[in-house]
């Protein structure tokens, strides 16, 4: 899943429950499936872009104050599989992925298997940048006012890349606030290179390699880039996580860890110093088919902590997530 999210579980991927053989069709049989999951769970969050504080804020050079949050999430995704070879698929829905990174965006897509075995997978995620943020974060001592953040992604996935363990994930996404008023303060000039309005372009790598016929290892590299209207808020940023995954009888485990870099293209005129950013994540996920001995439901759980570091103390931020729920799959 593409992580374009305000939050720092969303700026990692958990490649959770990787099935052990590749499958040669997108689906066993013709016609609609799908699964229905229902979760519950908590996250936590510290960050001064935390729109669930209303508090005010008096000073720039702190962190911001912790918050938290229960979740109840009913998810789900429809597919519909044809063809004569049973390799193509229309879908949407959200994925139970998604939960494990606090991210609960719609996509609606496309798969294509060709003849190597190399899937296409073309989406589009209509809600994936949406979202609530503060009109002006850096506002002292008054309550800062929300606007809406929106924008719409564009998905390509290429799996098993002619026939081998390469996958290659890329996508583009816009981005606007709605009412955009960062650094009211400063002059026009200055307030310019804090607008947030503009692209991300998300292209990442990863490659399965089997230890042996029950788990295995998934290493990647990713590049993002972060196009602004204000040269502060553009940057490039490097990542690389790895996932193991082990399947044991009816149980399937997943732990992943990640880290990503971030430079800025210009100078913050509020901090006077150019933000450099540094990301650490910690994800784990547990899944025990036929759970109480229904043959089409599992038990699901999934841990997660993300953390980023900036040279300016205002940028750091944390969040961890913990979920349950049971899937089912039709």
């Amino acid at each position: 899943m593409l992580i374009m999210k305000k939050n720092i579980l969303s700026l990692s991927i958990l490649s959770c429950f990787v099935s052990a053989s590749s499958m040669a069709e997108l689906n066993s049989e013709p016609g609609f499936g799908g699964e229905i999951s229902l979760n519950t769970g908590y996250m936590s969050q510290t960050s001064n872009f935390n729109t669930d504080d209303k508090d005010s804020i008096s000073d720039l050079n702190s962190e911001g104050k912790s918050n938290g949050d229960m979740l109840i999430a009913p998810l789900g995704q429809l597919n519909y599989t044809f063809g004569q070879e049973l390799d193509k698929q229309v879908y949407f829905g959200t994925s139970r992925e998604d939960i494990a990174v606090g991210d609960f965006a719609f996509e609606i897509g496309y798969k294509q298997e060709l003849d190597s075995g190399m899937v296409v997978d073309l989406s589009f995620l209509p809600t994936v940048v949406s979202g609530e943020t503060w009109s002006d974060p850096y506002a002292l001592g008054t309550n800062r006012e929300v606007t809406d953040e929106t924008g719409n992604a564009y998905r390509l996935k290429l799996e098993s890349i002619a026939g081998s363990n390469f996958t290659l994930d890329m996508a583009y996404a816009s981005i606007d606030v709605k009412d955009e008023q960062s650094g009211a303060t400063l002059s026009a000039s200055e307030q310019a290179k804090l607008q947030r309005d503009g692209s991300v372009i998300f292209v990442k790598g990863e490659y399965k390699y089997m230890l042996d016929q029950t788990s295995g290892i998934i290493p990647s590299l990713s590049y993002k880039k972060r196009s602004a209207d204000g040269d502060a808020m553009a940057y490039n940023g490097f990542g690389t996580d790895i996932t193991y995954f082990k399947v044991l009888d009816r149980h399937q485990f997943a732990v992943t860890a990640g880290y990503e870099t971030r430079k800025y293209d210009g100078s913050n005129p509020l901090f006077n110093e150019t933000r450099n950013d540094n990301e650490v994540s910690l994800f784990a996920a547990y899944e025990y088919d036929q759970f109480m001995g229904w043959e089409d439901v599992s038990f699901i759980s999934f841990v997660g902590y993300g953390s980023s570091s900036s040279n300016i103390d205002f940028y750091n931020e944390s969040e961890y997530l913990a979920s349950v729920g049971l899937n089912y799959k039709f």
